[in-house]
């Protein structure tokens, strides 16, 4: 029963629902590609299965619509990054806050265009979305491989005689950081692995995976967020008076 009241106390959440149907639409595509591939004799039940996946993409898709005051407060918030130590993670967050922002109202452009609210090229807005958030991921990428890097000298560098003067708790906090970064990293990989597959063809690999690829990558990178928020709602909750 903690398993199905944990479930349910996460569906009540946009974020927790939003993971639940990523996940889902994912899964669907790999199994629906890999029937499709796989046994033709079951090609009906994989249509149906990229058929589901299809709707819970779009079905996201209209939820996101609503994404953009979210996001605006949250770049308002984090503003110049002047509470980081880092220049480096400083430049690369602002960055990937700015790709987000006009992410969503290039997407909702895209979304208008194909359900006949708005005459412009949707092709133009999806692939210019795609671009943005594939930068976003890129620099996601790039910021957790730095931080992973950073975390690793200063857990094991012998030279500056830091790991010896380290509290345990403060390295057990690190160490847990670093874990978390890894998590992020491979997630934003298996999804930047994508973004470059949905841009027009002739840019590197796009447009090249079956169905079931691009489901692995979706699912490895969904299962990934999900294990990284139930970790941090279990933290939370151990962690509460």
């Amino acid at each position: 029963m903690a398993v199905v009241s944990g479930l349910a106390s996460a569906l009540e959440s946009y974020r927790g629902r939003d993971r639940l149907i990523r996940t889902l639409g994912y899964c669907c595509q790999l199994v629906g590609g890999v029937l499709l591939e796989r046994c033709p004799a079951r090609s009906e039940v994989g249509t149906r299965l990229l058929a589901v996946s299809a709707q819970l993409s779009h079905c996201r898709t209209v939820l996101r619509l609503f994404d953009d005051l979210a996001m605006f407060l949250y770049t308002k918030q984090y503003g110049l990054g002047t509470e980081e130590e880092d220049a480096f993670v400083r430049g690369v967050s602002v960055l990937g806050n700015i790709a987000d922002q006009f992410y969503y109202p290039c997407e909702h452009l895209a979304w208008a265009a194909d359900a006949k609210v708005l005459h412009v090229d949707s092709a133009r807005w999806w692939t210019l979305s795609t671009a943005l958030w594939g930068l976003s991921l890129l620099l996601g990428v790039a910021r957790s491989l730095w931080m992973v890097l950073k975390l690793r000298q200063r857990l094991r560098s012998p030279a500056a005689a830091f790991t010896s003067r380290l509290p345990r708790s403060k390295r057990k906090a690190m160490e847990a950081q670093m874990r978390s970064e890894v998590l992020t990293l491979l997630s934003n990989l298996a999804d930047l692995a994508n973004a470059v597959h949905w841009l027009p063809p002739g840019v590197l690999w796009a447009g090249r995976f079956p169905p079931w690829l691009v489901g692995l990558m979706g699912t490895i990178s969904s299962l990934l967020s999900v294990y990284q928020a139930a970790r941090a709602g279990g933290h939370t909750e151990a962690d509460s008076p």
